[in-house]
């Protein structure tokens, strides 16, 4: 799983969501994942910019989010996720993933 393929994924996805009023940066081993989620609906691209929210973890636990065969409070408690910044903004994520 690259990261354009998971840029691409979030774009489609954002394209149906609704503004999440902040934005996020997933730091990925390959890359990073800049979601500004100010507008609705929410721009994703391959950005490294600050943001409210940094979440840290692999891509193939960005992938298993996506598809939904690892809740984002599981890779929180075992440590596949980690969240720096605005705690909130995190939890309104479920829009895009």
């Amino acid at each position: 799983m690259g990261i354009d393929d998971l840029v691409r994924r979030m774009q489609e996805k954002a394209a149906k969501g609704s503004a999440l009023g902040s934005t996020v940066k997933f730091e990925l081993e390959d890359g990073t994942i800049f979601i500004d989620g100010r507008s609705a609906p929410a721009e994703v691209s391959a950005a490294d910019r600050d943001a409210d929210c940094t979440i840290r973890c692999s891509s193939e636990t960005l992938d298993r989010l996506m598809t939904g065969d690892l809740s984002a409070t599981m890779a929180f408690m075992t440590g596949k996720l980690k969240v720096e910044g605005d705690m909130t903004v995190a939890m309104k994520l479920s829009s895009i993933l």
